[in-house]
């Protein structure tokens, strides 16, 4: 089922949590929504599911406006962060849950509920476990129950809520393959919120990027690592280098340098600051786009080698990553100075990325038309 968001607007106290939230959901996708903490993602899967309502806006399901419909009329399934089981139930009765409690001429006979909690032990893996009790079980295998138990009503969209935030870290990875083969089985509309990047961009068919209450960009886990639409976005996917420079029409210089990074935009004249990964810098020779930096310090964690390095004009700490096989890596020593390119990176106008801070040119900041430039 398609589901179109609608100008959504939710405020608690003075608090606004969303500010004119639009977005539109294909049948059958899987969607993170990702950002974090107060950047208004859970309350926007709140608002979808019916446990809060908005005081302004839409929740269309197809063309059905349920905004204002209570969640027993939505036919959600939800899954939350702690996996809110009845502890003193089975299983097998915890997934049968949800079809024995509707009205009694919406109730399916006892044999065809019993059928299709064993049907939903099979799909989650957990077949020969239905006489446990939640106590008994691992975080992991609670987890599973709790979606088991969301898909027995055969809902409309599937709703998860930080749904691995409480396991550890190999079983969270575990699940998530685990979950996106079953999203491929089942092919359910699927929402889930989340404040971890790798998660997201592992698991979703497009991520929502959220912050302060709206939305800075939806698109496929490339598009939105690739083409960050905002300092924010950039910033919010992995560590970040941020050097200043100027722009004059196609040509970006960076600080303290002559030679200049020619575009394809045309960038109003002024300062700007220049986004580029550590993963994106890279030793080269003088006589092309780049900058000259101080190796502070270097540190071996894993297959990565990691650099600490300073700008020599304009003084940015900033930091540098290689594999560790890289022919780059071996040459890197604190007190070397070397000469570095820009890979891949993004240009915004200076200030930008601060908090509050508005795109002073949107022309040049928002979608296809904000400049990602690429170099060797």
């Amino acid at each position: 089922m398609d589901i179109h968001v609608r100008g959504i607007h939710k405020s608690f106290g003075g608090f606004k949590a969303l500010s004119g939230v639009d977005l539109d959901i294909a049948s059958g996708e899987l969607i993170a929504l990702l950002g974090p903490s107060g950047s208004g993602k859970t309350t926007l899967l709140r608002v979808i599911a019916g446990l809060e309502f908005p005081e302004q806006g839409q929740i269309l399901f197809g063309d059905e406006d349920m905004a204002a419909r209570p969640i027993r009329e939505r036919r959600v399934g939800f899954v939350f962060q702690h996996y809110a089981l009845f502890k003193h139930m089975t299983v097998l009765d915890n997934i049968a849950f949800g079809l024995r409690v509707r009205e009694r001429g919406e109730r399916p006979p006892e044999a065809t509920i019993r059928a299709r909690a064993r049907e939903l032990l099979d799909l989650v893996q957990l077949s020969g476990l239905e006489k446990r009790y939640p106590a008994q079980l691992s975080g992991g295998q609670r987890q599973r129950v709790a979606l088991a138990r969301a898909l027995a009503i055969d809902p409309r969209l599937l709703l998860l809520d930080e749904p691995f935030g409480a396991l550890d870290a190999k079983v969270r990875k575990d699940l998530r393959r685990w979950l996106r083969s079953l999203h491929e089985q089942t092919g359910y509309t699927t929402i889930f919120v989340t404040h971890d990047q790798e998660e997201a961009l592992e698991l979703a068919d497009r991520v929502v990027i959220m912050n302060r209450g709206q939305i800075e960009q939806v698109g496929s886990t490339d598009e939105v690592y690739e083409k960050p639409a905002s300092p924010f976005v950039f910033d919010f996917l992995g560590n970040t280098n941020v050097l200043p420079g100027e722009a004059r029409g196609r040509e970006v210089f960076i600080d303290g340098h002559d030679t200049p990074i020619v575009t394809d935009t045309i960038h109003p004249n002024g300062a700007v600051d220049i986004y580029v990964r550590p993963g994106d810098l890279r030793l080269a020779d003088g006589g092309i786009p780049g900058f000259y930096a101080d190796v502070r310090s270097t540190q071996r964690t894993g297959p990565i080698v990691r650099c600490e390095a300073q700008a020599v004009h304009s003084g940015q700490l900033i930091e540098l990553e290689f594999p560790h096989l890289h022919h780059d890596a071996p040459r890197l020593q604190p007190g070397q100075r070397v000469y570095l390119r820009l890979n891949n990176f993004s240009i915004f106008p200076r200030g930008q990325g601060k908090p509050g801070a508005k795109p002073s040119d949107p022309t040049v900041l928002i979608g296809s038309e904000r400049e990602r430039g690429r170099l060797g």
